[in-house]
């Protein structure tokens, strides 16, 4: 039987977990721009700690040597073909959209690495720190930098009335009483008017405090990466928020051969990067029922996971949201903060961890 052609669009935890799964079942083509995957929840640890750079910048080749490789963004999509910013035109049998959100990383590994150094020298030679953003990305990174810098003034501004406002608000109390036991300064109901090259390490907030830092990081969050979508087969089934929605089976509605997994979907739940793997497991067994002209009846149904999350409070703490229940400390630290889940997540990429 002529094996069927599988388009994979972007190459984050939905879409290499996918390609991984399907790469000896099927001919895969994986579109992305760069030449190696990341473990996005250890992107802020690599900041203060290199040797996680290292370990969570993967060459896609190391783990999915059957996969052909695109270096490229998609950039239009047809019945039958995917075009590329290269001006490629790619057929497809089975089409899968794993573009996530949008991210300014370097397209080659040792760059990133480089990039990685950068942040790293920048952070360590500066007296004062100014994060943006209070969800769980600023909150992890002030987190980060205080434990592994402590001398550092950190100074954490949020719009919100409290932090880590995607979950409740005792697990965000006890992220600003970790932040300020930390010393880490936390202004809440305010944001920064001053982010240009003209203000000089001199910031401005919404309610005309200054903030003197030697450096700054913008943790607000990033597009989704749909908006090439919207000239494309698929722009009535972007939803208002710009995200595709799909049933159960995670095809795009509308459309019979062409699913969506991770956060560029609707699906009800928290955008977090292990659910984006159940999604591309799912997705995985369903294409290759589909392909063996099986019966659309034995198709996989994926039920939107019950709100849980992780924040990580430095190397060896952190909290925990299962349903309404938070945990915060120890126990918490021990089943993320200590290594991230690097270790397990290489392992399930088929690499030493």
């Amino acid at each position: 039987m002529e094996r069927k052609n599988v388009m994979i669009v972007g190459g984050g935890m939905a879409g290499a977990a996918l390609a991984k799964h399907l790469q000896n079942d099927v001919d895969v083509t994986l579109i992305d721009p760069k030449d190696y995957f990341e473990i996005t929840w250890a992107t802020l640890r690599s900041m203060v700690d290199l040797s996680f750079a290292e370990r969570s910048l993967i060459y896609y080749k190391e783990f999915l040597p059957k996969v052909k490789l695109v270096t490229s963004l998609a950039k239009n999509i047809t019945q039958t073909e995917v075009v590329t910013a290269n001006g490629d035109r790619i057929p497809y049998d089975y089409l899968v959209l794993a573009t996530g959100h949008v991210h300014t990383d370097p397209v080659i590994r040792h760059d990133s690495l480089l990039k990685y150094q950068a942040t790293y020298d920048k952070i360590r030679s500066s007296r004062s720190i100014l994060i943006i953003g209070g969800g769980p990305t600023g909150v992890e990174l002030a987190g980060e930098i205080a434990i592994q810098f402590p001398d550092k003034k950190i100074t954490l501004v949020n719009r919100g009335s409290r932090l880590l406002q995607f979950i409740g608000p005792k697990a965000s109390q006890k992220a600003l009483d970790w932040l300020t036991s930390k010393k880490v300064d936390v202004l809440l109901n305010q944001t920064v008017t001053t982010l240009d090259s003209s203000s000089d390490g001199v910031y401005k907030t919404s309610d005309g405090e200054t903030i003197v830092a030697d450096a700054y990081f913008n943790c607000t969050g990033k597009p989704l990466g749909s908006s090439w979508m919207k000239d494309a087969i698929l722009k009535d089934s972007l939803d208002t928020q710009g995200t595709l929605k799909v049933d159960k089976y995670f095809k795009v509605m509308g459309h019979k051969n062409v699913f969506a997994i991770g956060d560029i979907t609707n699906v009800p739940e928290l955008k977090q990067g292990f659910l984006a793997m159940k999604h591309a497991d799912i997705t995985a067994k369903n294409i290759k029922i589909l392909v063996k002209g099986g019966n659309e009846k034995k198709l996989g149904a994926y039920k939107a996971a019950q709100p849980m999350a992780f924040v990580s409070l430095g190397k060896k703490e952190g909290l925990a949201q299962i349903s309404s229940f938070t945990i915060s400390g120890c126990l918490p630290g021990l089943i993320k903060s200590k290594d991230l889940f690097v270790g397990k997540t290489r392992k399930t990429f088929g690499l030493k961890p």
